[in-house]
């Protein structure tokens, strides 16, 4: 007896309009009668549908997948491997738009919430993001990482540019401080050290010297952190660490 037009409608999803649609232009014609001479749908049909439906969520227009289904040189293995083929191929997509959507939700989450244009404008073609990830692996768990967030959630593009206009105005003068020759425990770079410890404190985390001289450690145990600063002038993660180091020592840290 076959499946009426309700049937079919009801259990593909679809309406019976657009099952009369297709009977119409010839896409999905019943192959089969009921005894009173009513089209029904029969398991062929079926497995049409199927098709239709396959090629019409990827975006075919229904005279392109007509086409495709009405070729007489098509077996359905070629069909099994074109649909294939286009379903990796949708699946690739997908994921680059899901790693898309990740690192906009993860740049939100960091507080980053600056256009592409916008961040670099401030940052150039530095990524403030780079080290998202290990930084929430190996600080996540803290206050001052949550301290962090809260904070950097607030920020609009003038607060990261005024940020990113501290910091560069700090790194030229302890640059240019390494370079004139200043030691390290020296009054001066041991200013410049207290300067960056409150720079920490005012606009991510409270960073007391105890932490402060942690951070002087890692900029040495870092190969990054040591190559960023040393881009700077040469030697001066070192010359930074053992200024923290001093300037904590003379705050009885």
């Amino acid at each position: 007896m076959g499946y009426s037009v309700g049937q079919v409608a009801r259990f593909a999803g679809v309406t019976v309009r657009a099952l009369h649609h297709w009977d119409g232009i010839g896409l999905l014609v019943p192959g089969g009668r009921s005894h009173a001479g009513h089209r029904r749908y029969t398991d062929a049909d079926l497995e049409r549908l199927q098709q239709i439906l396959f090629y019409r969520e990827l975006g075919f227009p229904l005279e392109e997948v007509a086409a495709l289904l009405d070729d007489p040189d098509a077996d359905p293995q070629v069909h099994l491997r074109r649909q294939h083929d286009l379903l990796s191929t949708r699946i690739e997509k997908l994921q680059k738009m899901a790693a898309a959507v990740e690192h906009a939700m993860e740049a939100r989450r960091m507080g980053i919430n600056l256009t592409p244009e916008e961040r670099f404008e401030v940052f150039g073609d530095q990524d403030p993001e780079q080290y998202a990830d290990e930084a929430r692996q190996r600080w996540g768990g803290t206050e001052a990482y949550a301290e962090s967030q809260r904070r950097a959630a607030r920020y609009t593009k003038d607060d990261w540019k005024r940020i990113q206009a501290e910091t560069d105005d700090w790194n030229a003068r302890y640059a240019a401080l390494v370079t004139a020759g200043h030691p390290a425990a020296g009054e001066e770079a041991m200013d410049l050290a207290e300067e960056h410890r409150r720079h920490m404190g005012r606009w991510f985390y409270d960073c007391p010297h105890a932490m402060h001289r942690c951070l002087g450690e890692m900029y040495v145990a870092d190969a990054r952190f040591t190559a960023h600063y040393d881009a700077l002038a040469p030697g001066l993660a070192a010359h930074l660490r053992d200024a923290i180091l001093a300037n904590a020592a003379r705050h009885g840290a």
